[in-house]
């Protein structure tokens, strides 16, 4: 998400819908609702009121500086150490998207790649290669996570990939993927039932 964009509020809880989970079933994602929240502003703007865009705009700048200082003290009440809630809350992928929009979390971001390809590490397994902090551009290398190798499967690898690393650490602009080489074939071992040419004899 940019600067412009801030998660939706949450919902009020539902009988039976434990809280931080969407009544539909799915936990929000902070890339989507970004998108969405993006996509909202769009429209008010395209309406070409700039009373209401500019509204909407400090909405969102309220929501965030509310959020954020929420954040803030939480963050404050659960400590620095190892013991309680802290770690698991930097390993959760909605909440340490929540703390990297608002500047929150304690993490550099070398630490939040490495949750971040952590976290997807059993089904797709990749490796930092090198990530430039100025230009934001992060190369990864491939590893070996047992697939077919097909293009499509490892599209989807890379995908998957990619959606952790833009939740864990959003600095990234952009994900560059080493391309293997090719492995050399083998060489071909001749069998002859005669010898060379040349050979002397006993």
């Amino acid at each position: 998400m940019t600067a412009r964009t801030v998660t939706a509020p949450a919902a009020a809880p539902q009988a039976g819908v434990p809280q931080g989970t969407a009544s539909h079933g799915t936990a929000p994602n902070a890339e989507a609702t970004g998108r969405r929240v993006e996509d909202v502003l769009d429209r008010l703007a395209q309406r070409g009121d700039r009373e209401v865009g500019a509204a909407a705009e400090e909405l969102v700048s309220v929501l965030m500086d509310f959020y954020g200082a929420g954040l803030a003290r939480i963050m404050h009440h659960v400590g620095t150490g190892d013991d309680g809630p802290r770690p698991a809350l930097l390993r959760d992928e909605l909440v340490t998207s929540l703390l990297v929009l608002h500047d929150l979390h304690p993490e550099d971001t070398a630490t939040r790649i490495g949750r971040a390809l952590d976290s997807v590490r059993r089904q797709h397994a990749a490796e930092v290669a090198e990530f430039d902090a100025d230009t934001g551009v992060l190369r990864l290398r491939a590893g070996d996570s047992g697939g077919c190798g097909c293009p499509s499967t490892a599209d989807q690898a890379h995908q998957a990939v990619e959606a952790a690393v833009s939740c864990y650490a959003p600095e990234v602009t952009s994900v560059q993927w080493e391309t293997t080489g090719a492995t050399p074939e083998p060489a071909l071992l001749q069998i002859s039932r005669r010898p060379p040419t040349g050979a002397g004899t006993p």
